[in-house]
């Protein structure tokens, strides 16, 4: 039976800009996605701690180190400050393990777990 698991996770990553006047995504500095395994323009959930709000968007690297923007309509979701956790899903028949990465206020790696079966 095919299942959808979670494949990464920037769990406690901080809301460092937010513009409506862009066309969508959120932009996640370049070295975190490649960390956490997290492909430029894949699907990710975004979850503001600060809010409440979820919802689903692309990442967009960015170069600019510990960068996390919100922008198109999900600039209308948070603000600089806010905490979020970013996550991207596979489908498949088995779990694979996924990448977390736990940031500060920074966001900047303070610890980095594999969830594993």
């Amino acid at each position: 039976m095919m299942r959808t698991w979670v494949a990464a996770k920037l769990h406690g990553i901080t809301v460092t800009d937010a513009s409506v006047r862009y066309h969508g995504s959120v932009g996640i500095d370049a070295a975190l996605m490649d960390a956490a395994g997290i492909e430029p323009y894949e699907q990710v959930h975004v979850v503001n701690l600060s809010t409440g709000d979820r919802w689903v968007t692309y990442a967009l690297p960015v170069e600019q180190l510990g960068a996390f923007t919100l922008n198109g309509g999900g600039a209308r979701l948070g603000v600089p400050g806010d905490e979020c956790v970013v996550m991207t899903y596979r489908t498949g028949v088995e779990f694979h393990p996924a990448t977390v990465l736990f940031l500060d206020g920074d966001n900047r790696v303070t610890d980095r777990a594999v969830y594993s079966q």
